[in-house]
Parts: C-alpha cells; sequence; structure tokens
C-alpha cells in the first residue's frame, strides 16, 4: 500500500483497494490498476522498467503468496493441531465436531473420520454427555445435550450440573427425583427418550411412550410422580420433624408395549439430532449399495454429469426413500413424481413421467428401501441431451436375498495376528444368517494360496459385519 502511494502517487483509498484485490486473487481489477501504477510511477521519474518488475513481482505474489509472518502462523497452527489429532484424538475431533454441530453435512464427514481412526461416536446420554460433543474416559466421543432438537442449555446444565454435584443417574426415577422439573419439563423428557438420552438405564425408547393400563403414556406419569416426589420432600424439609430421607412414593410401573421398527425408531433419533447416530437404517443392506451398485445416490441428482452416467452400459443404485412429492403437469395434466433417495453418501433426486411414474410409483413410497437399475437415453437423437430410464425397481430385501450368494474373505498370512482372527471369528458367529462363507488365504507373494468352504458358518452380511472385516490389517473380502 505504501509502495504504490509513493511510487505512484496512489490515493490511500486506492492502495487499499489494490490490497484488496491481490489478497482476493482478482486478477481482473489489478490488472485495471497496472496502468495507472505505470504512469504514475513514469510522473515521478522511476524507470518504466523498475515499475514492471516490481507489478510482475506483484502479480506473482497476488497469484498466490503469503507474506512470512503470515506462512509462520499457519505453520504454528498447522503444527499444534497435527500434534493435538496425533495425541489427543478424540478430545481434537470433539472440538471440531462441536464448532461445526449446526452442518450436519460436515458431522457426517467427521464422524467418518473418526470411525476410520477407531473412535466411536455415540448418542446423547443424560449420564455422560455435556452441552456439546465431548470425550468420554474410553475415548469415545459423546454427542452433546444442547445439541438435541427441543433441549437448550438451561435444562441442559440443569442435568449436568446435578449430575456433577450428587453424581450419576442411577435410573429414570432417580432422574426425575433430582432434575429441576422447572427446567427439565415434558417437552425435554420427550425429546431426550427419542433421541436415545435414557438409553443407558435400559430401557427401549417406545417404553417411554407406551400407555398403562388407564391409557396414560408412562412419560406423562412418569413427570407426574417426579413432581410429586418434589413435592413431597420439599415439605418434609420444611418440616420440623422433617426427615429429606423419608419421601415416600410409588414408582409408576414401566409399561412394555409394542416394539416400534427400527426405520421409525431411526427416524425420531434423526429428527432430534440431525443424523442416525446408534444406526443406519440401511445397514441391513450395506453390502448390496456397497458391491452391488456402481452409482450413488448423490451422482443422480438435478445436477447430475448425465453424460458422465452414460458411458455406464447399465446404472445400479438404491437407497431409502426419504420424500415423494406428486405433481401434474400444466400442459398435459397428467401426474408426475419427484422422488427423493438417499444412501450412506447423501440424497439424490430422481424425476418420473407417464407412464413411467404409473408404473414405478407403487414402488416408491416414504421410507421404502429400493434397488434401482435404468439406463440413460438420448432425449433427442444425436443429441447431448440425456434421461434416465427406469428398467426394474425391486425391494433391497430381496434384492439381498436372491443376489448375495456367498462371501469371500481374504486373509493376508503375513499380516494377521491371533487376535485378528479372534475378533474375525467373534464377528462371524455374531451374525448367523443364510450367506456361504469362503476364506481366501494370500501368502506373502499376494496370490490365493487356499481357498476354504465353511460348512457350518453362514452368515448375515451387513454393514457393521463388512466395517467390522475391512477395518482390521491383513483382511478383505469379496461378494459372490
Amino acid at each position: 500500500m505504501l509502495l504504490s502511494r509513493q511510487l505512484a502517487n496512489f490515493t490511500r483509498g486506492e492502495s487499499d483497494a489494490l490490497r484488496k484485490a491481490m489478497g482476493k486473487k482478482k486478477k481482473d481489477i489489478v490488472d485495471q490498476m497496472k496502468p495507472k501504477f505505470i504512469e504514475g510511477g513514469k510522473a515521478n521519474g522511476h524507470d518504466p522498467k523498475v515499475l514492471e518488475k516490481i507489478w510482475a513481482d506483484w502479480e506473482k505474489f497476488a497469484s498466490y503468496a503469503f507474506n512470512k509472518s503470515h506462512a509462520t502462523c499457519y505453520s504454528w497452527v498447522a503444527y499444534q493441531t497435527a500434534y493435538l489429532k496425533a495425541n489427543y484424538p478424540a478430545e481434537f475431533m470433539a472440538a471440531i465436531m462441536s464448532r461445526r454441530k449446526d452442518q450436519i453435512t460436515e458431522i457426517t464427514k467427521l464422524m467418518d473420520e473418526c470411525r476410520s481412526i477407531g473412535i466411536p461416536t455415540l448418542g446423547p446420554d443424560v449420564n455422560e454427555s455435556r452441552l456439546k460433543f465431548t470425550a468420554n474416559k474410553k475415548g469415545e466421543i459423546r454427542f452433546g445435550l444442547a445439541g438435541i432438537k427441543g433441549m437448550g442449555e438451561a435444562p441442559s446444565n440443569a442435568i449436568i450440573e446435578e449430575r456433577e454435584k450428587n453424581g450419576p443417574y442411577k435410573n429414570i426415577y432417580d432422574f426425575i427425583e433430582r432434575v429441576d422439573l422447572r427446567n427439565v419439563n415434558r417437552k425435554v423428557l420427550e425429546s431426550l427418550a427419542y433421541s436415545g438420552g435414557f438409553d443407558s438405564f435400559g430401557h427401549r425408547r417406545e417404553q417411554f411412550f407406551a400407555p398403562n393400563a388407564k391409557g396414560e403414556v408412562f412419560l406423562d406419569t412418569l413427570l407426574r410422580y417426579g413432581q410429586r416426589f418434589q413435592q413431597e420432600k420439599a415439605m418434609q424439609m420444611n418440616s420440623l420433624f422433617g426427615d429429606d430421607n423419608a419421601v415416600e412414593v410409588a414408582h409408576p410401573p414401566i409399561p412394555e408395549g409394542d416394539r416400534w421398527p427400527t426405520i421409525e425408531k431411526l427416524n425420531k433419533e434423526r429428527e432430534l439430532v440431525g443424523i442416525y447416530l446408534s444406526a443406519h437404517p440401511l445397514d441391513e443392506y450395506g453390502v448390496v449399495l456397497t458391491d452391488m451398485c456402481n452409482t450413488r445416490c448423490t451422482e443422480v441428482g438435478r445436477d447430475a454429469d448425465r453424460e458422465a452416467l452414460a458411458k455406464r452400459e447399465t446404472i445400479t443404485f438404491g437407497g431409502i426413500v426419504t420424500n415423494v412429492v406428486e405433481r401434474f403437469s400444466s400442459k398435459t395434466g397428467k401426474p408426475f413424481g419427484l422422488v427423493t433417495i438417499e444412501d450412506f453418501d447423501g440424497a439424490g433426486e430422481i424425476a418420473l413421467f407417464g407412464d413411467d411414474w404409473t408404473r414405478w410409483s407403487g414402488m416408491m413410497k416414504h421410507n421404502y428401501n429400493i434397488f434401482i437399475r435404468a439406463k440413460m437415453q438420448q432425449r433427442f437423437r444425436n443429441s447431448n441431451s440425456y434421461e434416465m430410464k427406469i428398467e426394474n425397481v425391486q425391494q433391497l430385501y430381496d434384492v439381498k436375498n436372491n443376489s448375495l450368494k456367498s462371501i469371500t474373505i481374504s486373509v493376508d498370512t503375513t499380516k494377521v495376528t491371533e487376535e485378528t482372527i479372534a475378533n474375525l471369528t467373534s464377528s462371524l458367529q455374531a451374525h448367523p444368517g443364510t450367506t456361504e462363507v469362503f476364506v481366501s488365504l494370500i501368502t506373502q507373494a499376494g496370490q490365493d494360496n487356499l481357498l476354504l468352504r465353511s460348512s457350518n458358518c453362514k452368515i448375515n452380511v451387513d454393514r457393521k459385519l463388512l466395517m467390522s472385516i475391512t477395518d482390521q490389517d491383513g483382511l478383505g473380502y469379496s461378494i459372490n
């Protein structure tokens, strides 16, 4: 800034505009200011060649450069963050997730990063969660209470402060007896139950919403119990002969209630925390989406690269239907549908018109898990405009049952340990099913040495099993 003023009589405003243009890499603005700099420098008696050299140096700086103090600060911050991630990975990732707590797509990516480095990300828990994401004593990351919809800092702080003052909550009755019910109201209790905040007490989430013999929801009877208990306790403490340990109010029984479908439980969880935490509704079909699909849902949306998709002979993708909108064409009056399908990587929207919508709409209902086979075809002869033509739609359940015949687990004998084999055996035993298992032993030369078929072990291949295989060094798998 100072040089432009001294050499070429730039005003303070012009020199600041030059600085901003260089800092923002706006070359067109920098180019516009060059003639003024050269002419101004000449008027001050400076050699034009020297002025050209100075401007050329400034242009190089503007393309991508830092001054030394800036670069030093960046390197120091990079060193600090690298040190923290290497030595305190759970705490480091929890801090980043707290900073990104309102950006769900970023949280999902960070959760994947946590999984890749062996750090579990757990849902909210009244006995362990704090306001934001935090690392517990086991090196796991807990979701913060304040991140649950329907909560806030006041009820979250009330729960945390009581826990820190008088110890962990022993059960749901101990919780409702101790928390400040002026802050922890019915809506807060509902949010905690739906999101899994009470899971550590050993009760199913649906039990909190199950009716008793009188038709009253347990959550309501629990709240009334807590209010009555605290009133009785306050009266005892204010009494001349009161004994604060003598409060006796009968615990309302916890009804069994009907079990919720997994998708209903997970959708409530996602509604309140923004993401699936305890599981994913597509986990059961992870093998189909990962190994039997050549396209992801994010690739088939409105902004899809249709020319790239057209290069694939057949397009296969699948996921859970999260939204369906039916409308009518203003030209023909015929119905058409916009269907949003989501897999592990994200969502995409497909549009079906005319006979296609009539034919496939029955398979594309909200919360359906579907597998789609399609082709890209030209809209017009010799054009570069393509549209998707669906050939078949199936339930993911049917695809997995009918197409998944066997899994071959490759074992690199130079890398596996006894612990690896023990973990693999435990994982296989925990997933009984109907898929045949083969084991391929890999020699040091990297070639199959021996292919073994299990005669008494058939398994259910889901995402959790596949992750337990791929997360261990020396193990891999292939399907069919």
